[in-house]
């Protein structure tokens, strides 16, 4: 076969082109600007620098006002019990009793006195400790509700952190691919010129552009709407930009079995921990419902002043002294104490039926993360080592093939594109088990491992 200078020179720069973008990852080559002004849509670096994972979530912890809130709740909720297991304020009491009043005289009568007096109420034995405890467990509840609401947050913000990573690497990619079509467009062209191409070969190779270009929309738009979503969570201006670093660490954690992870949850989840005070605050009511059927009492004291001087009789006239005890009769218990009671054990079966499908609820959220992240965990591995090194391999093959004739442009491009649509599924597999693992976290309460996310 006979090839004409020219077509040997097309040839052998197109396989340059090939080869350099192989030689250096396909990472390190200058992006050119697309032609229809989407650089400028591109994020901007943030005035703080990169923004990692450690350092979102500690901006959330700080700065989120819901997590704000639910701690000055818990912090409201803990100041009820020493105020239900305190007795009510005593009442003092200023009177002026048998005033005659046809001359308003303290003197005129023998009976006539101006009292004060004093009279405190005292709750049956047992029922300012009932209520102080119940208290207490609402208290303590609420307190586990913060902790709740901390670990939602930073699976919210691992969440969106992530897929902010995985828009950028996508982002990334397109414009990788981007420059290797106006590369092949050019390669094209100039066999097509020299007349050893075809234009359809052009005009394919500009259309699978204008795709990548459209792809290329849609992403920065996705990115601008995840980046507001981060932005939200952590307290800041949405329209501010964020900047990522550009590379984390690609090994995935091993991870215990279901089993295991569903006793976690039982020992540190932080809803069922609440849950299970709210069962103690109920049965502590039930208790006091009970000594509901025994009434409380009241004492008082009071002391009189008279004025004057007895009638009938020498000297002036003695002061009064009274002292008294009261006290409820629940005699009406078959409409009030017995409905109360039935009343607080219904809430003790209501709770504990919570605490039943809280338990259920959070072990199918555990089962499901795990199943999720090792899905994504092993189809990351598989592209990593299988697909992507094989699509590559057939890039390479195509190359060769297109320079002796064998294989047509229209093939070696939409290898180039398989290529890049495997690399941009690896991304999405690799920071979905990530997000897997922030959800499966969440759901056992705790932190699974400790190593870090970057390289």
């Amino acid at each position: 076969m006979n090839f004409s200078y020219k077509s040997i020179y097309a040839i052998c720069a197109f396989a340059l082109v090939l080869s350099q973008a192989a030689s250096a990852g396909e990472s390190n080559i200058p992006l050119l600007e697309v032609e229809t002004g989407l650089q400028q849509n591109a994020p901007a670096q943030h005035q703080s620098g990169l923004l990692t994972l450690a350092e979102a979530e500690n901006i959330a912890l700080k700065d989120n006002p819901g997590l704000a809130g639910m701690a000055s709740r818990a912090k409201a909720i803990a100041e009820i019990s020493p105020q239900v297991g305190t007795l009510p304020d005593p009442h003092i009491a200023f009177d002026a009793v048998n005033l005659p009043v046809d001359t308003f005289s303290a003197t005129q009568e023998n009976m006539t006195q101006l009292r004060v007096g004093l009279s405190q109420e005292i709750p049956f034995p047992g029922k300012l400790r009932a209520r102080e405890e119940a208290a207490q467990f609402e208290a303590e509840s609420a307190s586990y509700d913060v902790v709740e609401t901390r670990l939602r947050l930073i699976r919210n913000v691992q969440i969106s952190w992530w897929n902010l990573f995985y828009l950028d690497r996508a982002l990334e990619i397109v414009k990788r691919n981007q420059k290797l079509l106006r590369q092949f467009i050019r390669i094209a062209e100039t066999k097509y010129k020299v007349g050893e191409g075809l234009q359809q070969d052009v005009l394919l190779a500009q259309v699978e552009l204008s795709k990548l270009l459209d792809v290329e929309i849609q992403l920065v738009g996705t990115r601008k709407d995840a980046e507001s979503r981060l932005n939200a969570l952590l307290n800041r201006p949405t329209y501010l930009s964020i900047l990522l670093p550009g590379k984390v660490k690609e090994t995935l954690p091993g991870l215990p079995t279901e089993a295991e992870l569903h006793q976690m949850a039982l020992n540190d989840r932080p809803l069922l921990a609440s849950q299970g005070e709210r069962i103690k605050a109920a049965k502590k009511r039930v208790d006091l419902a009970e000594l509901d059927y025994y009434p409380d009492f009241k004492i008082g004291a009071g002391y009189g002043f008279r004025q004057g001087n007895n009638t009938g009789r020498r000297g002036t006239r003695a002061d009064f002294t009274s002292l008294g005890l009261s006290f409820n009769l629940p005699i009406y218990t078959s409409t009030k104490q017995d409905r109360a009671l039935e009343q607080r054990k219904a809430n003790v079966a209501k709770e504990e039926f919570a605490l039943r499908d809280n338990t259920e609820a959070v072990w199918s959220e555990a089962s499901t993360a795990l199943a999720d992240f090792i899905k994504t965990r092993d189809q990351a591995s598989l592209f990593k080592q299988g697909i992507i090194p094989q699509a590559s391999q057939t890039v390479d093959s195509m190359l060769a093939g297109y320079q002796v004739n064998k294989v047509d442009f229209l093939n070696l491009v939409r290898s180039q594109i398989t290529l890049y649509n495997y690399e941009t599924l690896y991304w999405r597999a690799l920071t979905g088990a990530r997000q897997s693992l922030a959800r499966l976290e969440a759901a056992i309460g705790k932190k699974i491992t400790k190593e870090s996310t970057h390289e």
